[in-house]
């Protein structure tokens, strides 16, 4: 199956480089290879299933058109394809797609896309893509959970093997619905089975491996929607039995760590990754190890990321990586409270980055919302414990405290 997908998609979806990485390299003790996704035609992998899918309609199909549903990439890539092929396609994506992604949809289809804003997540979009689907007779393009998707999804995977010497030891990819771990899964059992793969999810979207717990796909409860292109709130009924009896190794990394990586990449590598396209490599020599020595290919999956988002980004990185903190203090309303705060609490290397407060006559304290970035995290508990002998009351908000929704 995925190699009569590349045969279609010969032409049509250009070939993206296998690169070794020094960094990771550094990191990890052996060779780091990133398999460049994301300097595809749409700047994501997505487009090789849906193109694959697309390629492959009847005459009927072709003249009822396609209709999706996609946080961002698949969506991409289902332009891409409409517009190559001829085909018209209506898709949805939900308000968290970043309006980046929105702008690269309607430029990639043309006049043969209408592009539909709707629901909060992805599957509220995959509901109503269903319902036009039964409405008008379009013919639905899954985003992973189709064998012609994961098939087109597999051609990336061959595709970097075929760019080397040997298979590598090691192979990380991201996880969203299962489309390209399944597809990568069904082409390497049959010719390099003997290879480690290990599967990477966001630690707020963990629907593959619910299914594996639960014996079957499930819905998850809650999905954070930052890694956008991964927020998946229930794997596939296609892909889940494919990595099921795989036995690839499934991990989670947080999204802060992500966001570390998305930085590393941007200022060291010159990479400009999304959060999912940073996925992979986010979980390389902290939640998955490698032997010294050993060759790791990691897919670098997309490189859709709005360049707004990079404060974001930074803010969620120091905040995991324990460089940032908040605080609320409660300052007694006098004149010189803030002064001595500042002489006597803040180090020689600390930076306030956040500072709100507002005086009431009619109080003896007022509260102050303070955000501090270090220089190191190991100088939190000296600074905690010139907090503790402060006159002011310190309160420190720990990530998990909803005022976090407020600040990141």
């Amino acid at each position: 199956m995925v190699e009569d997908a590349a045969q279609r998609l010969a032409g049509q979806v250009p070939t993206t480089p296998v690169e070794v990485n020094r960094r990771l390299s550094a990191r990890v003790g052996g060779t780091v290879l990133l398999k460049r996704e994301d300097l595809q035609v749409v700047r994501s992998y997505k487009v090789r299933g849906a193109f694959n899918f697309v390629a492959q309609l009847d005459d009927d199909e072709r003249a009822a058109g396609v209709v999706s549903a996609s946080a961002g990439n698949h969506a991409q890539g289902l332009a891409y394809a409409c517009a190559t092929t001829g085909v018209r396609g209506r898709i949805y994506v939900p308000r968290t797609t970043p309006r980046q992604k929105r702008d690269r949809i309607a430029a990639l289809g043309g006049d043969m896309i209408e592009l539909i804003v709707l629901g909060d997540s992805y599957d509220d979009s995959a509901a109503a893509a269903a319902a036009d689907s039964a409405r008008t007779g379009a013919v639905v393009v899954p985003a992973f959970d189709h064998p012609r998707t994961i098939a087109g999804q597999g051609t990336a995977l061959a595709e970097a093997l075929a760019q080397l010497d040997g298979p590598p030891d090691t192979i990380v990819l991201p996880v969203g619905g299962g489309g390209l771990l399944a597809g990568a899964l069904s082409w390497l059992r049959e010719r390099h089975p003997g290879i480690r793969v290990v599967g990477v999810e966001p630690a707020g979207a963990q629907c593959m491996a619910a299914a594996l717990a639960a014996g079957g796909p499930v819905g998850l409860a809650e999905v954070n929607p930052f890694v956008d292109g991964a927020a998946v709130r229930r794997a596939g009924e296609v892909t889940y039995p494919i990595i099921r009896d795989s036995g690839a190794e499934l991990v989670s990394v947080a999204e802060g760590q992500v966001c570390v990586e998305m930085l590393a990449m941007y200022q060291t590598d010159g990479i400009i990754a999304e959060p999912a396209g940073a996925l992979a490599a986010a979980a390389l020599g902290t939640v998955v190890a490698v032997e010294p020595g050993t060759t790791t290919l990691v897919m670098v999956s997309g490189g859709n990321n709005d360049v707004s988002r990079y404060g974001e980004i930074v803010e969620r990185a120091l905040v995991h990586e324990g460089r940032k903190h908040y605080f609320l203090v409660d300052f007694p309303q006098e004149p010189g409270a803030l002064r001595g705060f500042l002489d006597e609490v803040l180090g020689p290397d600390d930076d306030i980055t956040l500072f709100e407060y507002v005086k009431r006559n009619n109080r003896e304290r007022g509260p102050a919302l303070v955000g501090i970035e270090l220089s190191r995290p190991d100088d939190l508990p000296a600074l905690l414990e010139r907090m503790r002998l402060a006159p002011p009351d310190v309160q420190l908000i720990p990530p998990e405290s909803p005022i976090f929704r407020y600040l990141l």
